[in-house]
């Protein structure tokens, strides 16, 4: 039976943050670094590839602001007017960061690429030396971000024992899934701005770089999509995986004051939280203090093998009772 995510996976809840914060700082000031020799180089080269570079780097730049917000409102403890808590903080600023890069960087590079198309243009070889250097300096730096972002990544999926892949699709952590898309997308974006001014330098045909801002831009309205719809699923209410969800069906029938699970209902509250609401229909013959002792020895065995469900609400019916209603409700048996 699969245990899910434990505790011990990439540590505490707060070690688990303070390493996504340093990660966030990690990329924010690697992006306002690039962002500003980008800007600079662009404007110098006129280079609309390197435009559309600085235009990525600011939104990446937002979003990392957004990302930092998120992780500390969404630790703020549970009040009278929200009693689960604020963990869903993670996923309405996820969902912010992924409105920034599609605006902000998709649609400007866009904009970019169709204005390069539409008025030409050229480049000195000066200013495609300064472009080229500044596109090896934001590799450099994104790239390091990047290296950072897949180590903790590595670390979350070898604690919970499985692979880089499925840590990234079923990861829990929008922080760092945001910060790992915007670092990966920002490497593939500068090496089409450098393929894009290598084609333009070679043959003297703008149309190459335009049609690498394009791409640049397609890209990022691609990344923000998936973002933005992984973001939504948790805002408004997604279930616990399906091992999770498996596991505590077992769990639940293998209990002998259980006689059947009606209904089994799981909601993530934050990347460390889930709701667990089950009906469940107990076996005839115990009385009410062997009852409550069974649902308190069930709710610890679930929490012990599922960290993650700190909300469990178990509602109990006795199944001959309930069997005895059904039988009145249906009337005297015809013979």
């Amino acid at each position: 039976m699969g245990t899910g995510r434990t505790a011990g996976s990439g540590g505490s809840p707060a070690e688990r943050d303070s390493e996504t914060r340093f990660t966030v700082w990690v990329a924010l000031v690697a992006n306002l670094v690039i962002c500003v020799a980008k800007a600079v180089g662009g404007v110098i080269a006129a280079s609309p590839a390197l435009l559309s570079e600085a235009a990525h780097s600011v939104a990446d730049s937002l979003n990392e602001v957004f990302l930092l917000a998120s992780v500390k409102r969404s630790r703020r403890p549970a009040d009278r007017r929200h009693p689960f808590g604020y963990g869903k903080e993670r996923f309405f600023w996820s969902l912010l960061a992924a409105v920034g890069i599609f605006v902000t960087g998709g649609c400007f590079s866009v904009f970019q690429g169709i204005e390069a198309f539409r008025s030409g243009g050229s480049e000195s070889h000066e200013g495609y030396v300064i472009g080229f250097v500044v596109l090896f300096v934001a590799l450099l730096a994104e790239g390091a971000s990047l290296v950072r972002a897949v180590l903790q990544v590595r670390g979350a999926a070898a604690a919970a024992g499985h692979g880089m892949r499925e840590e990234i699709r079923e990861g829990r952590d929008p922080a760092l899934r945001t910060v790992l898309a915007e670092d990966g997308t920002a490497c593939t974006g500068v090496l089409l701005a450098m393929a894009g001014m290598g084609l333009h330098m070679a043959t003297g045909q703008m149309a190459y770089e335009a049609s690498a801002s394009i791409l640049i831009g397609v890209l990022l309205v691609y990344v923000a999509y998936t973002l933005g719809r992984n973001a939504r699923a948790q805002l408004i209410g997604e279930a616990a995986g399906p091992e999770v969800q498996r596991g505590v069906q077992e769990l639940l029938q293998q209990q002998p004051e259980i006689d059947s699970v009606t209904a089994l209902l799981t909601m993530r509250l934050s990347p460390d939280s889930v709701l667990l609401a089950a009906s469940v229909d107990l076996t005839a013959g115990y009385d009410s203090e062997a009852v409550e002792d069974a649902m308190v020895r069930i709710r610890t065995e679930l929490k012990r093998r599922w960290p993650e469900l700190d909300q469990v609400f178990l509602d109990v019916t006795d199944a001959a009772t309930a069997r005895r209603a059904a039988a009145r409700d249906r009337g005297p048996a015809r013979i």
